[in-house]
């Protein structure tokens, strides 16, 4: 009797992790769609020259060795996928292709090598925060802005929060600021706390 109690405890607290879990998986790269601005990178089984990063314009159109211009805006990339293997078909025999979305954003503030960089837009803040070198000592992955245009759109996005889930698309700013004064010199607050504590009770000794 207890036994089966405690099962159906046990499998009730699991239910939201399991959830949870199921819509961490729902979010795949095969979801992700191509925005103004993105990359798409080709790569062609023993194609070299077909392969490559390819440039989203501002009307949404790649154009591809052989293919030439093509709309790609909106259209996820297993589907995507299928469209270039069925359009290469036509040139190559059973084309093997893997494609790759990324998002070109600049990472700045308090990082060790703030600059522009192509990022999968499946990976996390701290992940593009990590491709910039990580943090410096005084910045604060739980104060990162997100700036678009001149104009702050996101403040305090967490660290976890995955690039396309948070709408990060590409030009963005991701913008990582300092550690407040206190959290910057919190041990050296703490040791003249201790110095001055010790200064008094040896006074009142």
């Amino acid at each position: 009797m207890h036994r089966h109690f405690f099962s159906l405890i046990l499998g009730l607290l699991l239910i939201p992790a399991a959830a949870a879990a199921q819509n961490s998986a729902g979010k795949a790269p095969d979801a992700v769609t191509l925005q103004p601005g993105d990359v798409v990178r080709v790569a062609i089984w023993r194609e070299e020259d077909l392969s490559g990063d390819f440039s989203v314009d501002e009307t949404g159109v790649v154009t591809f060795p052989l293919l030439g211009d093509k709309q790609v805006t909106g259209i996820p990339m297993r589907q995507l996928r299928e469209v270039l293997i069925e359009e290469y078909r036509i040139h190559l025999r059973n084309p093997s292709i893997s494609i790759t979305p990324l998002r070109r954003v600049n990472v700045l503030g308090e990082v060790n090598k703030p600059g522009l960089y192509e990022v999968d837009p499946t990976i996390s803040l701290a992940g593009a925060v990590a491709l910039a070198g990580g943090a410096t000592a005084s910045g604060d992955l739980n104060r990162i802005r997100v700036i678009r245009s001149g104009t702050m759109i996101r403040e305090r996005v967490a660290a976890q929060a995955v690039l396309n889930d948070a709408d990060i698309r590409s030009g963005d700013q991701i913008f990582i600021e300092r550690r407040n004064w206190f959290e910057r010199n919190s041990t050296f607050v703490v040791s003249v706390l201790l110095s001055v504590t010790s200064i008094a009770i040896t006074l009142v000794r």
